[in-house]
C-alpha cells in the first residue's frame, strides 16, 4: 500500500477527528450568566466538514482498495485479494454513514438513531477485521494492529453512547473525535514503521501482493525488541493526545466562559459575605431566651432538680419540694 496511503488515511483521520471535537465543544449551551450567541452557525459548519471529509476519506478506501484487488489477483494472492474485499465492504458501510450525515444536516426530520447505528456497525466491522487479521502469527505488523483496537474501541464507545443518549450531550462526539485523532496519528506511525528506513532494525518488510504483506525479524531478540519499540509508540502517541486534549479543552473554556476560569467574574459574591448575610437575617440569639423559655415550659410540670428530688410546680412558678 506504501507510506504515502497510510499518511493520507491518517491526515484524513485527524481531520475528521478535529472537526468532531470542535462541533462537540461548540454545540454545549453557554452559562446562564453569559449573553447568548448564535449557537448554530460554527457547529453546522464543522458537522459538514466532518461528514465530509468522512465521505471523502471513504470513497478513497475503496478506491485503494479496489486497486490493491486487482494487483492481488495479477499476482494470484486470493489471501490478499479476499482482505481488500473486506476493506472496501468497511469502507463502504463509512460511506453510507457520512451520506447519511449529510442527508440529517439538510432534513432535520430525519432520524439521527439511525445514522448512529450505521456508525456504530462500521466501528464493530472495523473492530472485527482488525482483531481477527492473522495472516502472518509471528509478523511485527500484527502489533501495530493491535495497537490500533484502542482508539477503534473509543470510537465504538463514543458512538453506542450517542445512540444510547441520543442527546444533545457533547461527551459522545468528544470520545469520538479523540479516537479519530488518535487513530489517525496511529495510521501516520504504521505507515513510518513499515514502509521507511525508521523500521526497527534486523526486520525487513516482505509483499506477496500490493495490500498483502508482513515483517519478518531475523531471531526473538529483534522480534521482542520491534514489539517493545511498537509499545513505546503508542504510548508516546496516547501522551501526545492527553496534552492536546487538555490544551484544546483550556482554550475552548476560555473562550466560551465554561466551568470556571471563563465566567463573569463580576458577579462573584464572597462566600464568607453571604454566610454573614443569613446569620444576620435570623436575628440575634442569647443564652437568656433559652432559659427563659425552658422555665416556660416547665410551668405546671413535674421536674427534677440538681439534689435529685421532685419539684411539683404551680401556675405561679411556686413549688412545693419532695
Amino acid at each position: 500500500m506504501g507510506f504515502l496511503t497510510f499518511a493520507a488515511a491518517g491526515f484524513g483521520l485527524i481531520l475528521m477527528g478535529t472537526f468532531e471535537a470542535i462541533a462537540s465543544t461548540t454545540t454545549s449551551s453557554p452559562p446562564s450568566n453569559l449573553p447568548q450567541s448564535k449557537p448554530q452557525t460554527t457547529p453546522s459548519r464543522s458537522s459538514f466538514i466532518y461528514f465530509l471529509s468522512a465521505s471523502l476519506l471513504s470513497f478513497l478506501f475503496i478506491l485503494n482498495s479496489l486497486i490493491s484487488f486487482f494487483d492481488a489477483v495479477n499476482s494470484h494472492d486470493r489471501v490478499g485479494s479476499a482482505q481488500q474485499l473486506q476493506v472496501a465492504a468497511i469502507a463502504a458501510l463509512f460511506l453510507l454513514y457520512s451520506l447519511t450525515g449529510l442527508l440529517t444536516l439538510n432534513n432535520s426530520s430525519f432520524p439521527s438513531s439511525l445514522l448512529n447505528l450505521i456508525g456504530l456497525f462500521a466501528f464493530v466491522e472495523e473492530f472485527m477485521y482488525f482483531y481477527l487479521r492473522r495472516k502472518d502469527t509471528v509478523g511485527i505488523e500484527n502489533r501495530y494492529f493491535d495497537m490500533l483496537l484502542v482508539p477503534i474501541f473509543v470510537c465504538l464507545f463514543g458512538t453506542l453512547l450517542q445512540l444510547r443518549n441520543n442527546s444533545s450531550s457533547v461527551i459522545p462526539n468528544l470520545v469520538r473525535g479523540v479516537g479519530l485523532v488518535l487513530q489517525g496519528l496511529w495510521f501516520f506511525q504504521m505507515g513510518l514503521s513499515i514502509y521507511t528506513r525508521w523500521m526497527a532494525h534486523g526486520c525487513v518488510l516482505k509483499e506477496k501482493s500490493r495490500g498483502n504483506y508482513t515483517v519478518k525479524c531475523k531471531g526473538h531478540p529483534e522480534y521482542h525488541r520491534a514489539r517493545a519499540i511498537a509499545t513505546l509508540q503508542f504510548n508516546c502517541h496516547l501522551a501526545l493526545i492527553v496534552v492536546l486534549v487538555v490544551g484544546v479543552y483550556s482554550v475552548v473554556v476560555r473562550k466560551t466562559g465554561g466551568g470556571g476560569g471563563g465566567g463573569d467574574i463580576s458577579r462573584y459574591k464572597p462566600l464568607g459575605a453571604e454566610m454573614q448575610h443569613q446569620i444576620d437575617s435570623q436575628g440575634q440569639f442569647t443564652l437568656d431566651s433559652d432559659e427563659e423559655e425552658e422555665e416556660v415550659r416547665e410551668e405546671g410540670k413535674v421536674v427534677r432538680n440538681k439534689a435529685g428530688g421532685e419539684v411539683e410546680l404551680d401556675v405561679n412558678g411556686n413549688g412545693a419540694h419532695t
